[in-house]
């Protein structure tokens, strides 16, 4: 069976109602996370073979987050699927008006490499919990976590409802040519835009998970020590191959100093002076090519080195950099942390708007004047104040980008919404009909509705 074929049996098999059933959606997610649980070690050891990410970090940023969801989703499902009463106005009395939460559909969902399992199975996910029946592209470039996810599930649920389509360009070039009720793409910016134009041509529903430069902007008046370990762990996790990652530091300059001297400390401490096996790699090496044409050595003032033939880089910072530098024309995506002094927090606020909405933005500081005029001034996703990249890790939160970022957000109850069309209608009862809507018009009518309408 073809990937058209499969559509077209979905959407049959969608048309049925049978995924509209809260039942049937529980039973689906359980079974989902009980095969999860079961076939771990194949799952650790799939993204070890594609860029040696160790146990550790696979399950703490990835498999836990999807059960995370998963329960979620079973523990709220119920309330989030609900029928939602809302007031009704005077002029539509005697009636009440509600909200139905439907399934859009036959959904797809393409995934991204740099967090194989988190960024295909959490939308999967919302869109099973919605109702939906899912169709999802993982990413080629890893193929081993491709092929275990595509065995794990083509095995195990009917193709007619959750499947696994894998392939490169071309899949995804044909996959986007067919109908589908949602897409849901995670991915490179200028990969977005080609998703949303195919999309538009259907008038299909997009949510785009983008990228950007991420600021992380640190006061003199923080507390370094943590900063610096909150700050450090968040951009070189995943040998910073993470899209809410820092992408660059702007560093107050009377602060400066301070702040590379305990960064480099936290670096030595934690990475060492060489880069191990334990580090995960730069997953091909297209992306160290890029990463080396993005480093000035010039400005190295820690790290730098690098190994290409077993694709390690080592956490690296670059001091006096300006924003015309170029690691700072594109989204770094790798272990290089740029840092800018600045005297002037509204100059560099200033800066950072002339640039492309980012994803994230992180703020280091006890001054809460300053961080509000950095929460107030600058347009992103989301993020966090005296951390970084940990508001991922709360459904309570939705995460999603803006303007070149991304749009539409996913997480906990956010994923359901994506998902899902709401319904809205007005139940009007029959025992009462005053006529002022109908002809003759007179001016008493006008008056009564414009009142009636207030």
């Amino acid at each position: 069976m073809n990937y058209e074929q499969i559509i077209t049996a979905q959407r049959v098999f969608f048309n049925s109602n049978a995924t509209k059933d809260n039942g049937f959606r529980k039973t689906q997610l359980r079974k989902l996370r009980s095969l999860l649980v079961a076939n771990e070690r194949r799952l650790y050891d799939a993204i070890y073979a594609d860029f040696k990410k160790s146990e550790f970090e696979t399950a703490e940023t990835e498999l836990l987050l999807i059960y995370h969801e998963i329960d979620l989703a079973l523990k709220n499902m119920e309330s989030w699927s609900r029928k939602k009463k809302v007031p009704t106005n005077l002029v539509n009395f005697p009636s009440r008006s509600y909200i139905i939460p439907e399934p859009l559909g036959v959904t797809l969902v393409i995934g991204a490499w740099n967090y194989p399992y988190q960024l295909s199975l959490a939308p999967a996910v919302a869109a099973i919990a919605a109702g939906n029946t899912v169709i999802l592209k993982p990413s080629e470039i890893p193929a081993n976590t491709a092929a275990v996810m595509a065995s794990i599930i083509n095995e195990n649920f009917p193709a007619n409802y959750f499947h696994v389509v894998e392939g490169g360009v071309e899949t995804s070039t044909a996959l986007l040519e067919c109908k589908f009720d949602k897409i849901f793409f995670t991915g490179s910016t200028s990969v977005g835009k080609i998703v949303y134009e195919a999309a538009a041509k259907q008038l299909t529903p997009v949510t785009l998970e983008l990228g950007g430069k991420s600021p992380a902007i640190v006061m003199a008046d923080c507390n370094m020590e943590v900063t610096v370990q909150r700050l450090a762990w968040a951009k070189f996790l995943n040998a910073g191959q993470t899209c809410i990652a820092p992408d660059y530091v702007l560093i107050e300059a009377s602060a400066e100093k301070r702040f590379l001297e305990v960064l480099g400390k936290y670096i030595e401490r934690n990475y060492g002076s060489s880069i191990t096996e334990n580090y995960v790699q730069i997953i091909n090496d297209k992306n160290m090519e890029r990463l080396l044409k993005l480093l000035d050595v010039s400005k190295v003032v820690i790290g730098g080195s690098c190994n290409k033939e077993s694709r390690y880089f080592a956490p690296t910072v670059m001091r006096n950099v300006s924003f015309d530098d170029a690691v700072m024309q594109e989204e770094i995506f790798g272990p290089i942390l740029p840092v800018i002094a600045f005297t002037d927090l509204n100059e560099v606020i200033a800066n950072v708007k002339e640039r492309p909405k980012p994803l994230s933005c992180f703020v280091f500081s006890t001054n809460s004047k300053k961080i509000k005029q950095v929460l107030n001034e600058l347009s992103f996703g989301g993020g966090a104040v005296n951390d970084a990249l940990m508001h991922i890790s709360n459904s309570a939160l939705p995460f999603g980008g803006v303007g070149n970022s991304g749009m539409g957000n996913y997480h906990g109850e956010a994923g359901f919404k994506t998902f899902s069309h709401y319904k809205s209608i007005l139940h009007k009862s029959s025992w009462l009909e005053t006529g002022i809507k109908y002809p003759p018009y007179a001016g008493w009518k006008q008056r009564l509705i414009k009142w009636m309408m207030r």
